[in-house]
């Protein structure tokens, strides 16, 4: 329920689909070998790197790494994901063997992954887990009765209507507040409901046809499924023609708008804000952050304007999907088949061992994510990514000192922000308290609401208090990295920590590449078009002159039209205001780890230029070996369907487009590699904003 901002950016966006009934025997994960930082297997040296450096680096990549049938693709971060689940899965049959006493941080896991795995157990019983919330949206007989039942199912973490839940103050970074939004939807987003293309029509027609499949396993008959998921997919093209879009929500100051909570339920009052606060456990509010103003009107004229059994049916289909892995095993592969199968190409289910290690880690994370700190995050790898941490902000000092386009005055403020930037690396500095969540054997249905509702207890009690600067907004397992605005902090959890991420037996070159380009890329979102809206205080606040804004603005669109011009895939082309952001953090990221590779290796007198003759790491010039290593960040195998579908959602630019997109514009990578003007690495033309 907390929700994450478009301006708190990650990485990368990662997905994982689909799901099978099967278990396999714990392995340490001593027993998979990580790829290298430095990985030589991978390139194509036929190619010509001052043609294609993404052909150069990783040309190889794809023959080696055929893509799992259970995945939507293949890369870096799937591969240390496989390696990292393999850590949990030892961890939890470690303590689901345990016996450990009830109560206990063991206990818990090892009963939450065990009862999760315990196919048979979720097949006997059936419908009953959900038979209460069935009855309940059943026995509805007034649409003033919707309230209540739209906070019973968004406590359990099913997605109906709209979302509510607390989040910074964007004015006040101080505090917690409540938001409303948008929501309802069961597409990714609002244009699957409007595109006219063959490909999303198709898609549309396979929506509802998966609606339909769900009504028929919860006991509908055919015709009446039928006829009940069209329905619902008008009540859902409805609510997304009322949805802000994509890039619009990118920008800070347009999902932001405090209203008074009387004003809300003049304009919806089907949901009847106060009494739906109330009953979903919310300390009451007076105000609060009504993201999407648009939508709720528009919301309340749909709820009116439908009939009462399709607002059963729409909520009945999304309390299965939500819970489709823990109902019997049809559920859970029809939900797949949609999800996973034909919006993202993936032919298989993932093992069932992998989906509850990924279920436990969302139920428990920071409990499971202390066992996984205490065996594979040393002190001395939270030390060294530390350093790395302030060598590239002292880049990024130095980098805002010589801009030439920034004047003084504004040159201040963004080093005061710079300065105020908190470092989080590996875990937090206080774990989470589960004491209150029950864990019981042998009922993965509970286990996995009770989950959901200590979670959404657990994010509503911030509201009205003051912010806890000291939270994570991922698990320490995770392969990702993030900055949050309003926190104004970079954080690395320790899962990302690892090889080809950070390899303690890569040179600094290969490591700054990997990792130091990963740092800087979070770094650099503080000064993004969004994160240059928040001040260092995490506040929402113009501290830029309108001259700098200006120039600012010229340097961020000269980025969004040339990715603009680069194609996804087939007929898609990349949206380069939707991935604005992480287009100038790759590019931006790039180049302060290469400044900080080049401070610290003139301070230790290590020697910058040698000839390039042969694979190894060491026969590359250190400056080859980081573009090498920055490019291998983003080898990758990924199907069609899965392209396209983050080309219309993903903030961030395929993967090979991340290698191009950021070298085209590094002048030192045509040096390092010898490129000539005019090549197609080296164009006349570039951009750059830091």
């Amino acid at each position: 329920m907390r929700r994450a901002l478009s301006a708190a950016c990650l990485l990368f966006a990662f997905t994982l689909t689909g799901f099978a009934q099967t278990s396999a025997p714990a392995q340490t994960p001593q027993q998979f070998n990580p790829i290298p930082g430095f990985d030589p297997s991978a390139m194509d040296t036929t190619a010509n790197p001052c043609d294609n450096f993404y052909q150069y680096a990783c040309g190889n990549f794809a023959k080696q790494h055929p893509i799992p049938s259970d995945m939507p693709e293949f890369d870096q971060f799937v591969n240390l994901y496989e390696f990292n689940t393999q850590a949990l899965h030892y961890i939890l049959e470690k303590a689901a063997a345990a016996e450990a006493g009830q109560g206990t941080n063991e206990q818990k896991i090892g009963d939450y992954y065990q009862s999760c795995l315990n196919t048979d157990a979720i097949n006997k019983k059936g419908l009953e887990p959900i038979e209460a919330e069935l009855k309940s949206i059943d026995a509805l007989q007034s649409k003033s009765e919707l309230p209540a039942l739209i906070a019973h199912l968004n406590r359990m973490g099913v997605g109906v209507f709209f979302d509510y839940g607390s989040q910074q103050d964007f004015k006040d970074a101080t505090r917690e507040i409540a938001y409303i939004d948008q929501g309802g939807l069961g597409l990714p987003e609002k244009d699957y409901y409007l595109r006219t293309d063959a490909k999303s029509v198709e898609i549309r027609k396979e929506y509802v046809e998966h609606i339909a499949n769900m009504l028929k396993l919860l006991g509908d008959q055919p015709d009446a499924a039928a006829a009940e998921a069209q329905k619902i997919m008008d009540l859902e093209t409805a609510l997304a023609k009322a949805s802000m879009g994509v890039v619009e929500r990118r920008d800070p100051d347009k999902i932001y708008h405090m209203m008074p909570l009387t004003s809300l339920a003049s304009q919806a009052p089907a949901i009847d804000a106060r009494k739906y606060i109330a009953l979903i456990g919310s300390p009451a509010v007076e105000e609060l952050n009504v993201v999407a103003p648009e939508f709720f009107p528009a919301l309340n004229a749909t709820i009116d304007s439908t009939d009462m059994d399709t607002l059963k049916a729409y909520m009945r289909v999304h309390l299965a999907d939500a819970f489709a892995m823990d109902l019997p095993s049809a559920f859970d592969e029809e939900h797949f088949d949609f999800y996973g199968r034909k919006l993202t190409g993936t032919p298989e289910q993932q093992a069932r061992w992998k989906r509850c290690v990924n279920a436990t880690d969302r139920s428990l994370g920071e409990v499971l994510g202390k066992f996984y700190v205490q065996q594979y995050f040393t002190p001395d790898m939270k030390a060294s990514t530390l350093q790395m941490v302030h060598d590239i902000e002292g880049s990024m000092g130095k980098d805002i000192e010589g801009l030439d386009w920034m004047s003084p005055e504004t040159k201040v403020k963004a080093e005061d922000k710079l300065h105020m930037v908190t470092d989080k690396i590996g875990y937090p500095n206080k774990w989470r308290d589960y004491s209150k969540l029950k864990i019981e054997a042998g009922n993965a249905f509970g286990n996995a609401e009770r989950g959901a509702e200590f979670e959404t207890a657990y994010q509503l009690d911030k509201i009205g208090k003051p912010v806890n600067k000291n939270e994570w907004g991922m698990t320490p397992p995770t392969v990702n990295a993030y900055y949050d605005p309003s926190m104004n902090d970079i954080n690395f959890p320790a899962g990302i920590l690892q090889p080809a991420f950070y390899d303690k037996n890569a040179t600094d070159a290969t490591n700054y590449g990997h990792i130091g380009a990963v740092v800087g890329h979070e770094l650099t979102h503080g000064f993004d078009d969004e994160g240059a809206k928040f001040d260092g205080k995490g506040n929402l606040q113009n501290w830029w002159t309108p001259a700098d804004k200006k120039q600012f603005e010229a340097k961020t669109d000269c980025l969004v039209n040339e990715y603009g011009d680069f194609t996804a895939v087939d007929d898609v082309k990349v949206n380069g205001k939707l991935t604005l952001g992480e287009n100038t953090a790759d590019n931006g990221g790039v180049r302060l780890a290469l400044m900080a590779l080049m401070t610290r290796q003139a301070m230790s007198g290590t020697p910058v230029a040698t000839t390039a003759e042969q694979q190894s790491e060491q026969s590359y010039t250190p400056q080859q070996q980081f573009f090498i290593g920055y490019a291998q960040n983003w080898c990758t195998n990924m199907r069609p369907e899965f392209i396209r579908m983050l080309a219309q959602v993903d903030p961030h630019s395929p993967d090979a487009l991340r290698v191009k997109g950021v070298l085209v514009n590094t002048p030192e990578f045509a040096t390092a590699f010898g490129c000539k003007a005019g090549q197609p690495m080296a164009p006349v033309k570039s951009c750059r904003v830091w």
